[in-house]
């Protein structure tokens, strides 16, 4: 796995673990697939997900690299275009091995594991690795393959700010634009929203 440097930093780092794999030795056109599957859900429920992908249960959309994809009709579930999805096993027993490192680095930092959510999945290309073919007539084609970078990051959800029951607000909300012009001539609405 190595140290390194991450694409992008953290806006909380207190709150936020990371994860990263390097020279994966899986397709990095499956594992994009796989990461943007799972980008923007909670920690738990991407784990349960990826392990009903490899029980065939669900299936991973293909929605970029859609060349050669079969369809199928689990596919109908997730919207993807074309009905096109698959279960790429390779990729997704990597991405779930990197779950379980960002899970027990978020229990490390002392952050609350049911309430992270993956923020931020990056998958880039690796430098390609090299092997050879032989074809007819004694000639040599390269036969390559296209492993890649994954870099995980998880945010421990915060307390969103909770709705006010101001009466005085909600009735302002109720009437429009032009009633509350009109009721601010006649001195009855004070101007702007500031406490008095």
């Amino acid at each position: 796995m190595g140290h390194g440097k991450y694409a992008v930093e953290p806006e909380n780092p207190g709150k936020t673990c990371k994860a990263r794999g390097s020279h994966l030795r899986t397709h990095f056109k499956k594992m994009r697939e796989v990461g943007n599957a799972i980008k923007g859900m909670p920690l738990k429920k991407a784990q349960s997900y990826l392990e009903d992908v490899l029980d065939f249960k669900q299936a991973v959309p293909f929605k970029r690299f859609t060349g050669g994809c079969g369809r199928t009709a689990q596919a109908k579930q997730l919207n993807a275009p074309g009905s096109q999805a698959g279960w790429p096993i390779k990729p997704t027993k990597y991405m779930l091995d990197l779950l379980r490192n960002l899970e027990s680095n978020a229990e490390v930092k002392g952050l609350e594991v049911d309430r992270l959510y993956l923020n931020y999945v990056s998958i880039q290309q690796s430098k390609k690795m090299r092997r050879r073919t032989y074809r007819a007539h004694g000639r040599i084609n390269a036969y390559m393959s296209s492993p890649c970078h994954v870099e995980l990051m998880c945010t421990e959800e915060s307390d969103g700010v909770k709705k006010t029951d101001d009466a005085d607000t909600k009735e302002r909300r109720m009437l429009s634009r032009k009633k509350i012009a009109q009721l601010r001539l006649k001195n009855q609405l004070p101007v702007g929203g500031g406490v008095n």
